[in-house]
């Protein structure tokens, strides 16, 4: 007979991890399904500084999902590596359809998290992994004495930024408006660092080169003009980062639970409209999206799995 889980989890990001930490913990008969590395988002930081309790020096976010994935793993959590084709949600029993096989469960948790937004200029496609990127962490190196543009004003931006500095030897932040988003704290370290610059009320809306990226347009949203970056001739290519916001990771549940603008629509305890499906991390509606509040999710959505299935006895 095929085995039916208590709970499947979707996802072995921060929210996903904790929510298998807390669902084995409680004795439940658990699966988390993820189809690339434990982590998300959080796989490709670099450095971790305001996670409760991490370790102070050298934290970074895959030696923090290490920890969190041999956690899982001790309180009994089952994870397996496949690829989620479509889902059933409706009914007593849930059923994950993959493409090594269908698993099935009496509740499900969708932690599947959010990818980056691109930038959205004319040929951006071209260009990605030929300098167009959205991880600093992964390419950084590529650039190392290179001059690198990222595009945003947030958090996630800026401290990107500041990180590239490491190895570009210039780094210019692109931002629509006439001043950072980011946290104040985070300014202040951005505006001291000698190697960043910063274009305000800007757009790139488009980007060319040979093989390589070498050549933006940027468009100042205010006056219109047109700016034209070229890259050092001595250095042939520049780097261009975008950090502008995420796009949840939900298509999957479209017409199956309630979505707002692609984000799964939650009450206080993680509850979807769905009875025994619940939403955690970085695809729900919420207003801090940062692996502290994934993992919180995570843990109230399995704690919430556990009631819903005492409540079914």
């Amino acid at each position: 007979m095929e085995k039916i889980y208590d709970v499947i989890i979707l996802g072995a990001g921060p929210a996903g991890l904790s929510a298998g930490l807390y669902a084995g913990r409680s004795r439940l008969s658990t699966l988390i399904i993820e189809k690339g590395v434990d982590g998300g988002q959080i796989a490709i930081t670099n450095e971790i500084e305001n996670y409760p309790g991490q370790v102070l020096e050298g934290e970074t976010g895959p030696s923090l999902i290490a920890r969190m994935t041999e956690q899982a793993k001790k309180f009994g959590a089952e994870r397996i590596s496949d690829t989620i084709n479509s889902v059933e949600l409706d009914g007593e029993i849930k059923k994950v359809v993959c493409s090594n096989g269908t698993y099935q469960g009496k509740t499900v948790i969708i932690a599947t998290g959010a990818k980056h937004r691109n930038i959205g200029c004319e040929n951006e496609e071209k260009f990605i992994g030929k300098g167009i990127s959205f991880c600093a962490t992964c390419d950084a190196s590529f650039f190392e004495d290179f001059e690198v543009y990222v595009v945003g004003g947030g958090d996630a931006a800026v401290e990107e930024a500041m990180y590239l500095t490491k190895f570009a030897r210039k780094v210019t932040v692109i931002h629509r408006r006439n001043e950072l988003r980011a946290a104040k704290s985070i300014q202040e370290k951005a505006f001291k660092n000698p190697k960043m610059a910063f274009m305000w009320d800007s757009v790139v809306v488009k980007v060319d080169g040979d093989e390589l990226l070498n050549k933006m347009y940027v468009k100042n949203v205010k006056t219109g003009e047109i700016t034209t970056v070229e890259a050092d001739p001595d250095d042939g290519l520049f780097g261009l980062f975008g950090f502008i916001g995420l796009l949840p990771n939900t298509e999957l549940f479209e017409g199956k639970i309630d979505l707002d603008k692609g984000y799964v629509k939650t009450d206080d305890n993680l509850h979807t409209n769905v009875p025994g499906v619940f939403a955690a991390g970085d695809l729900r509606i919420k207003v801090l999206r940062q692996v502290v509040t994934a993992a919180a999710d995570g843990a109230i959505a399995a704690t919430e799995a556990e009631h819903y299935l005492a409540h079914k006895k």
